[in-house]
């Protein structure tokens, strides 16, 4: 007998939950849409130049009707800007996942609208994200460049000495045979002149695409020369001079034209086995469900099989070990017909769920089924009966599977994902394929009401320990203020900010995201490419 969901739409309990999960989805769209607004303000200036605006020649770049992964649609919020209501997410750039003549490629736009597309603090780290996963999954890497290069009125050492990693990875890439295309859309100058340099095809737009180490008015500082930009670095002269650009384009549109072109002349997917067209039964219960199934407060428990229900294929799926430490779900299902292994949790880790998880993994490892991670984990069980159970040992135990298991494993952060538990979870740290959060995700060291109350014992020993009585309004004080540190951390947005996931997703896509996500990983294993020991020069 199958699953049978226990959910009663018309309670409360659904209604608020799902009242809850919406506030949030409109408030992560409000976020997305204050890069495009600003973006948007430049659109005139841009057109009379000629040019389309960033998002135009995203659209003109991607197949028609084919899906887009976003990536990183919310770094840098809350880090340009300490402010919540003026923060603009987004870090100047459009990443993404999608296709481009049939080729599945990784994305990056500089947005060019936003402070003519200067680097910004989180710039970097979401480019080096979005390069490390392209490397992974042998995706070819497609980058429509138009940037004044970082930001230097933001200027730390630190940018300066990372962003170095953003050249060696386009070498690594092309070494690894896998191509790098650059369309050279306005100036990229300084450091950012490697880009177009390192790409293996470099399209240059007419009139406006710039590539040069030093601009007119730097060279002028540096050596008195009276230079001028397009003798120093346009198009024109890349394409019949420096003999840096390949196709030279009339304009914005011709430039993507021709990036499509270069990638259809390429063959890239020749070497992937032809696909099966598969019969995939969608799930029984409906995936907008799960608006209504999941409490945005990670305190109030319900059953992750729940959520399972609504994205897998038919909403079937065969439970392991289900009466052994019952805490820890392990699950085998399908979605879109791809075999699954998948994790969650209905309470946090003891030691006999800790060892069905690294059994389970290793199962699914041998099988080399793909593995799926659904976090609501407030950590391991303490105590002296789960200590004198071998909670250390097993909970090692899951880790190392975690880590060696050669399966791709994808990570979602549905509700909680706290301490050594997210490390179980195989949260940031240990590199999943994809990691997403859902809006009402939250993450860190241990929740800010446990950081508080544990800081406060702290003190309230300290105290005895000296004999003085303790100043209730002072302890009061450090606990609110604490609370509310760790809880402003633990925020899905403010942690996708800072890149240590790929981006927060509404709920109700979670099954399209994981059958993309799933799909991009098994073709990158399937695909055969030809390394060398170095990337394509130019002579």
């Amino acid at each position: 007998m199958g699953f049978v969901s226990q959910v009663v739409r018309d309670s409360e309990t659904y209604a608020k939950n799902r009242a809850d999960m919406l506030a949030l989805i409109d408030e992560m769209r409000a976020l997305e849409a204050r890069p495009v607004a600003l973006s948007e303000q430049r659109r005139e200036r841009m057109e009379a130049r000629g040019q389309i605006t960033p998002r135009d020649r995203l659209a003109h770049l991607l197949d028609p009707g084919m899906p887009f992964l976003q990536l990183h649609g919310l770094a840098g919020y809350c880090v340009d800007s300490n402010d919540p209501e003026k923060s603009v997410p987004g870090a100047s750039l459009i990443i993404g996942i999608g296709f481009i003549s049939g080729v599945r490629c990784m994305i990056i736009v500089d947005d060019a609208g936003i402070k003519a597309g200067a680097m910004v603090e989180m710039s970097g780290v979401a480019f080096l994200s979005a390069q490390d996963m392209a490397h992974k999954q042998n995706l070819p890497f497609v980058h429509l460049v138009e940037s004044a290069g970082a930001n230097l009125m933001e200027y730390k050492v630190e940018f300066w000495a990372n962003g170095g990693k953003l050249f060696r990875n386009l070498a690594r890439h092309s070494a690894a045979g896998l191509p790098n295309v650059a369309v050279l859309h306005g100036p990229s100058t300084a450091g950012g002149a490697y880009m177009p340099g390192l790409a293996d095809y470099v399209v240059g737009v007419k009139q406006n695409g710039m590539a040069a180490l030093a601009g007119a008015a730097l060279v002028y500082a540096a050596t008195g020369e009276k230079a001028n930009d397009r003798d120093l670095g346009g198009s024109e002269m890349h394409a019949t001079t420096s003999g840096l650009v390949e196709y030279l384009a009339e304009d914005d549109a011709h430039g993507v034209e021709l990036a499509r072109d270069v990638m259809a002349r390429l063959d890239w997917n020749k070497s992937l086995p032809l696909r099966r067209n598969k019969t995939v039964e969608p799930p029984k219960y409906d995936p907008d469900e799960i608006a209504g199934v999941v409490p945005t407060d990670y305190r109030i428990p319900y059953d992750v099989r729940e959520v399972v229900a609504r994205i897998v294929d038919g909403s079937d799926f065969e439970d392991f070990k289900p009466d052994y430490g019952p805490a820890t779900v392990c699950l085998q299902a399908a979605i879109n017909g791809i075999p699954v292994g998948i994790l969650g949790n209905n309470g946090p880790l003891d030691p006999a769920g800790a060892n069905k998880a690294a059994q389970f993994i290793q199962l699914c490892g041998q099988a080399n089924i793909p593995l799926i991670f659904l976090n609501n984990i407030t950590g391991f069980m303490v105590g002296t009966q789960y200590e004198q159970g071998g909670m250390i040992k097993h909970g090692a135990k899951m880790i190392q599977a975690v880590t060696s298991v050669d399966v791709p494993k994808i990570t979602l952060y549905i509700g909680a994902s706290f301490g050594a538990g997210n490390y179980g979870m195989c949260g940031y740290a240990y590199d999943p394929d994809f990691l997403f959060a859902w809006p009402n995700a939250s993450t860190g060291v241990m929740g800010g009401e446990q950081a508080a109350g544990t800081m406060e014992m702290v003190a309230r020993a300290g105290f005895k320990r000296k004999g003085i009585e303790p100043d209730e309004n002072k302890l009061a004080a450090q606990k609110a203020a604490i609370t509310a540190h760790f809880t402003k951390q633990e925020n899905a947005f403010y942690t996708s900010g800072r890149c240590i996931d790929h981006g927060v997703i509404d709920p109700r896509d979670t099954r399209r995201v994981l059958g993309f996500c799933l799909e991009t990983c098994l073709e990158a294993r399937a695909r055969k490419v030809k390394p060398s020991s170095y990337g394509v020069h130019r002579f």
